[in-house]
């Protein structure tokens, strides 16, 4: 078979040493599907979603990488509900492998749709998902990989705006003598998760409103990438067993829409468009003091063509350079874990023998005992500390950092506020899936973000140090030319 001269040149241009390539700003973008099979398990932890029965809209891995002639780095972003760092591991060594991009050079991350797996290695029995974890493996490599080959001379800018409409902090304050649904049977508890009805009284913290865009054209201003970043959980509201990309899927789809050329074979690669979570830990898209009558799936594309349209007023106002310089810090921070007492084992081990004795009884869902007694003999297994990743990146005088839990938006804005840069943006469950990340005062408010599970298991100062070490990488950064 003979193979086209430019498919040879690319996998040359992919395997050689970064310095041999160029010395210019170049950027290439691509997509890769990471759809799952039909009968694969979503979601996981506390909420039951999976299998999966239908596909309402399909999955994807998006990918861009920037390169300076001197550093060369990539972002990611995947339409899943989080991924264990050990899968994202794989990946960038696979990437490391093929192409020789350093793995501290890699930035990957996950929207949360709960519409999608939850890619945690033990998690589920399921054979279907011990198979998506290879598939995703190798599909988040083919993005970047593919991404290496459609590099091409390019120009960066960004702007921010505020959209306030879909974030709404989730955290509420009740009135005394709320029921709060503490599935411990103990009282403690100021705050309730996504409450409604007359006992609201106040959100618990604040929201961040921004939505930034990092934009990327060729030289010649055709739009190659665009990186948007908003601190929303997600829509959702699925059909069971339904998968979807929720509004970060659509969001990407609307942009790709409107702004991406058509000529293939005289531009070259399509246009990439991707969502990224910010920190979202405590934020819903809705207001949970009115009521909603509109259908889930209407609404995920309600928000994401709004963002969009807001989008595209800003498009033209945004000033590229293509002069612009790189640089890409890592650091692996070591937490404590909340382990569970001996009273709550033997708490937990009653629950889960009385469950076991009557199996009908409901499993799943956000307060019930049964799940969080699971939880509890999980955490009693688990080791003392955990390590995580952190990463920061500066794009000219723009920084990003990266955190691999449901962060708060209090902490995204606190980062802002303290960064050495004029822009700032946080990309949340980015390298792992560590858990929520409530401050000090959110751990003393209590709430579900709080419970300890899996999906909240650090040490209750985790967050102050993950502050603290995000905005020290961002002094490191702002010392490097």
């Amino acid at each position: 078979m003979k193979i086209p001269l430019k498919l040879l040149f690319l996998a040359c241009m992919v395997c050689l040493p970064i310095e041999q390539i160029h010395a210019e700003f170049q950027a290439g973008a691509a997509t890769s599907n990471i759809t799952p099979h039909l009968g694969t398990a979503l979601d996981g932890t506390i909420s039951i979603n999976g299998p999966v029965v239908a596909i309402y809209d399909e999955l994807h891995a998006r990918s861009l990488v920037l390169d300076d002639g001197e550093t060369r780095l990539a972002l990611v972003v995947c339409d899943n509900t989080m991924i264990d760092r050990s899968i994202l591991d794989r990946a960038k060594q696979l990437i490391f492998e093929q192409c020789g991009l350093p793995t501290n050079r890699i930035l990957i991350s996950a929207t949360h749709t709960h519409a999608a797996p939850r890619v945690t290695p033990g998690l589920h029995t399921n054979p279907l998902n011990d198979a998506y974890e290879t598939f995703l493996v190798r599909r988040i490599a083919d993005a970047v990989l593919q991404s290496i080959g459609n590099l091409a001379p390019a120009k960066i800018g960004w702007t921010h705006f505020e959209k306030p409409e879909f974030v709404h902090n989730r955290r509420w304050f009740m009135k005394a003598g709320s029921h709060m649904g503490n599935p411990f049977g103990k009282s403690g508890d100021k705050v309730k998760m996504n409450a409604r009805g007359d006992g609201l009284v106040k959100p618990a913290g604040p929201v961040d409103p921004e939505v930034f865009v990092l934009s990327v054209q060729h030289l010649d201003g055709r739009p190659l990438a665009l990186v948007a970043n908003y601190g929303t959980h997600y829509v959702g509201g699925y059909e069971k067993g339904h998968v979807s990309a929720d509004y970060f899927g659509h969001f990407s789809k609307r942009m790709e829409a409107l702004l991406e050329s058509d000529d293939f074979e005289r531009n070259g690669p399509p246009f990439v468009a991707m969502m990224s979570n910010g920190t979202s830990g405590d934020v819903r898209a809705t207001n949970l003091r009115e009521t909603n009558q509109m259908a889930a799936w209407e609404q995920m594309k309600v928000v994401a063509e709004s963002i969009a349209e807001d989008v595209m007023q800003a498009y033209p106002t945004i000033k590229y350079q293509a002069d612009v310089s790189l640089a890409m810090e890592e650091t692996e921070l070591s937490l404590g874990v909340r382990k569970p007492t001996a009273d709550q084992i033997v708490w937990a081990r009653k629950v889960w023998e009385d469950y076991e004795k009557s199996p009908n009884q409901k499993f799943g869902g956000s307060s019930n005992p049964v799940v969080y007694a699971r939880e509890t003999l999980a955490l009693a297994d688990y080791p003392d500390e955990k390590a995580i990743v952190l990463q920061a990146i500066r794009i000219g005088d723009l920084a990003i950092v990266a955190s691999p839990c449901e962060t708060f938006a209090e902490t995204g804005l606190a980062i802002k506020q303290r960064s050495p840069f004029k822009d700032t943006f946080t990309i949340e469950l980015a390298n792992g899936s560590d858990g929520y990340l409530p401050t000090i005062k959110q751990h003393s408010y209590g709430g579900y973000e709080t419970w300890p599970a899996r999906s909240s298991l650090l040490e209750v100062s985790a967050e102050r140090k993950v502050r603290s070490s995000l905005l020290e990488m961002l002094e490191g950064l702002k010392g490097k030319p």
